[in-house]
């Protein structure tokens, strides 16, 4: 019996993987523009982590952790978001006393949740994040979310939507809260029960309810846009004012609930508009979350960043119809007719890939032709032939396979040749 893979994950075969490399080369170098640094964190953590920082009350935590006892009896969770490590591992390793703050920095890898498969989602999925932590300036927020924006724009996306709302700070959040609960109460037991067990504890997740999110008493519940005091305002019309001066369009959405507790103030999501792209839009979220250090035992360090989905981010590209500028061309393909040939083909090969060069041969011991056919699928430009006769005259036949010309080389030559063509 074949055994196939774990409902919900996928293999990346080359053909394929090419693209991932090249949006992390993209992200990669969109980062050190930025001064983000990368980091790297374990797959799986303590799950009183991700209670305490991601919030019992979430989907996350409560339906979609994968979570383990290990040997030692200790609960584990294999990671269903970056946030919460990074801020530990900012936390354990006492970055809030380097000299450079606020410290940036950004993650890719994957993430784990028990979710229905769908297009796009999956139960393993990679997310790029970035996260700065240590200011609480609405400056950079902008900073964030225009590296959200231009990352999608180098790759080539137009279909572009910048949703924002301001969750508050805490004061305005227990304002709204009061205000929330006192809308749903009389009527909770029309709610499904995990939002009855939200009222008391986080109402506001009730409004990212899956199930309830067509109820009447959502759509028109109090907005917290009404309970934001005027330290919250003026912070939100800052950072509004910053994206002005960048140039970046936004549309502003009262209703924007990001599903994880730590966010306060800013929060924000990126859209594809593209037709076809799918019934779930959302490309990346993110926002801030003062308070999340301390929660994990640190000091006052507010944060904000943001996490996209890799596999999401192809879909739109899909989408748009957009072929990303990959080259898979090899430089020389060496082919070998005779047994003496073949040594020297070995031996010229690898000095080609010393060089720097993408070089390859025949190790299956096929004729001329079909030699031939190989170079043509693997797309190289110039193919080496190398035969007894041309060993004993100590030269190689090289072809430019777009040109359709070849010429006879020295073999003590062919790789300055080949550097230099």
């Amino acid at each position: 019996m074949s055994i196939n893979i774990p409902r919900g994950t996928q293999d990346i075969l080359p053909g394929t993987i090419e693209k991932w490399q090249y949006i992390e080369q993209v992200a990669k170098e969109l980062c050190e523009q930025y001064q983000y640094k990368e980091i790297r964190t374990p797959m799986f953590e303590h799950t009183e982590l991700f209670e305490r920082g991601v919030g019992d009350t979430t989907d996350i935590v409560q339906k979609e952790m994968y979570s383990f006892q290990d040997r030692g009896e200790r609960s584990l969770t294999l990671r269903p978001e970056g946030t919460a490590g990074v801020v530990r591992s900012f936390v354990q390793h006492k970055m809030f006393g380097q000299a450079n703050q606020p410290v940036k920095l950004y993650y890719n890898g994957p993430m784990f949740r028990y979710e229905r498969p769908q297009a796009g989602r999956y139960r393993q999925f990679v997310q790029f994040g970035v996260e700065a932590i240590g200011s609480d300036d609405p400056s950079i927020d902008a900073e964030v979310i225009s590296l959200a924006m231009e990352l999608y724009k180098r790759l080539g996306l137009k279909e572009l939507k910048l949703v924002l709302n301001s969750l508050g700070d805490t004061e305005s959040r227990i304002a709204h809260k009061e205000a929330l609960i006192a809308h749903f109460k009389p009527r909770i037991n029309e709610f499904c029960s995990d939002c009855q067990t939200r009222l008391t504890k986080n109402p506001l997740r009730i409004l990212d309810c899956k199930k309830d999110r067509d109820h009447e008493l959502i759509a028109n519940a109090p907005s917290l846009a009404d309970y934001l005091n005027e330290e919250s305002s003026a912070y939100f019309k800052k950072l509004q004012h910053y994206l002005s001066l960048m140039g970046i369009d936004y549309e502003l959405d009262p209703n924007l609930v990001r599903g994880l507790d730590y966010y306060n103030h800013t929060a924000f999501e990126i859209m594809s508009s593209s037709e076809g792209f799918g019934a779930i839009t959302t490309l990346c979220g993110g926002g801030r979350y003062n308070g999340l250090s301390e929660d994990l035992g640190g000091p006052s360090a507010p944060g904000i960043g943001f996490a996209l989905s890799i596999e999401r981010l192809l879909s739109a590209l899909e989408a748009e119809k957009i072929e990303l500028p990959i080259t898979q061309s090899l430089d020389c393909y060496f082919v070998a007719m005779g047994d003496e040939a073949k040594d020297k083909v070995v031996q010229l090969t690898y000095q080609a890939r010393q060089q720097g060069l993408r070089a390859d041969m025949d190790t299956l011991n096929r004729k001329m032709k079909a030699q031939f056919k190989t170079a043509d699928r693997l797309q190289a430009k110039y193919v080496a032939v190398l035969g007894d006769n041309e060993l004993t005259e100590g030269s190689i036949v090289v072809k430019n396979m777009n040109e359709g010309t070849q010429e006879s080389i020295k073999i003590e030559k062919l790789m300055a040749y080949l550097k230099q063509v």
